[in-house]
């Protein structure tokens, strides 16, 4: 790397930087407190009394009395009776036991005084952090510096979903829009911080915005070709429920059909202009043609295992819903017809296409950027 182009890098990586801080700092509007007179607090499980819980089956109901230690706030050090509500739900009910950390909700009478303790669940931010410590460590082992500048990118992508992308969409911006605003703004930073500020990260740039449209036109033509609604993603009805009745869950679940693709689009397209760059820097006088038809190879070798992954993953969140299809002996073309399968194959089909052309369309660009090659950039 040359010392111009590390004083560019730089200066991007503290720009980036500043950004991030100015998304962590910035509210996202939705900050207003729901419980005025209570305040959450870390608390230890000292004793348990499971004599009220109802048990039917696999499902409990009823309440659980506990007696706990609050070790964190305000009220840190209290000793007081708490309760843990039970309403038949394997998903959201929870059992304490002697000795558990809890996350509970102290409430307070007027004159701020603690007059009952709701269990909430157990306590395990402790728990993430050291997983996400333990990734960070072993990301930057394997990758050292450019393993620090994909954390940093990480990061700035969950901050940008949760301070931007959400509260945007939430205020009324149509949240097609906002997905594909929030994905040329990652695109814009990820790929540099990963590979640097050169013409290797431009190529991957273009070609992943190219493949970005098309995605987007093709996750809104097959949303409505099958009459998908929104409501298939999860919550989505809650959402309505909860006052934001205007809210456009359709063009919603196009936009999260490439925000589920843009990852796998930008790691192809790094891929592909990389292997060009190479190619182009150990041997300067390949041609054009035989540049593309290099960068067509790395493509398809990738581009069958980044739809299996997409499809895997999309697979891994509807398999309990494949069992119950199974189970219940349900027709195939039943399973096939019902509207969440149909959105299942939107999301696989609309992210394929956009894997599949963004080698082609990368290829292309690099082919016209890296032509007349002269720097040599080692990172």
């Amino acid at each position: 790397m040359t010392k111009n182009e590390r004083k560019k890098n730089i200066a991007f990586i503290a720009a980036f930087l500043l950004a991030s801080v100015v998304l962590i700092v910035i509210p996202t509007g939705f900050e207003r407190a729901i419980y005025f007179n209570a305040t959450g607090a870390k608390a230890e499980v000292l004793w348990t009394d499971d004599s009220t819980i109802i048990q039917t089956g696999l499902f409990r109901t009823g309440d659980q009395r506990c007696h706990v230690r609050v070790l964190s706030g305000e009220h840190k050090g209290l000793e007081m009776d708490a309760v843990n509500m039970l309403s038949g739900s394997l998903k959201d009910d929870k059992v304490f036991q002697t000795g558990d950390t809890a996350w509970v909700l102290v409430e307070r009478d007027a004159d701020n005084n603690p007059i009952f303790i709701n269990m909430i669940d157990y306590y395990r931010l402790d728990k993430e952090v050291i997983l996400i410590a333990l990734f960070v460590l072993a990301l930057v082992a394997f990758s050292g510096l450019r393993g620090i500048r994909m954390v940093l990118s990480f990061a700035f992508a969950f901050l940008a979903i949760w301070k931007l992308l959400i509260p945007s969409v939430l205020n009324g911006v149509n949240p097609l829009l906002m997905c594909a605003i929030t994905l040329v703004l990652l695109t814009l930073v990820t790929l540099p911080m990963v590979s640097g500020l050169n013409r290797r990260s431009l190529a991957a740039i273009l070609g992943s915005f190219s493949a970005i449209i098309i995605t987007l036109i093709i996750s809104v033509l097959m949303t409505s070709y099958l009459r998908i609604h929104g409501s298939v993603l999860e919550m989505s009805e809650s959402l309505l429920y909860s006052g934001f009745m205007g809210l456009d869950l359709t063009s919603l679940f196009s936009g999260v059909v490439c925000l589920g693709a843009g990852g796998a689009i930008m790691d192809l397209s790094i891929d592909v202009s990389a292997a060009m760059w190479e190619v182009k820097e150990h041997a300067p006088e390949t041609e054009g043609k035989e540049l593309f038809k290099s960068a067509m190879e790395v493509g398809k070798a990738g581009v069958g295992t980044q739809i299996t992954t997409l499809l895997l993953a999309y697979m891994g969140s509807y398999l309990t819903l494949m069992m119950v299809y199974m189970a219940q002996a349900t027709p195939v073309l039943n399973i096939f017809t019902s509207k969440s399968i149909a959105a299942e194959i939107v999301q696989t089909l609309a992210g394929a296409f956009g894997i599949v052309l963004v080698t082609p369309l990368t290829a292309l660009i690099g082919m016209v950027l890296f032509k007349k090659q002269k720097e040599v950039s080692r990172l």
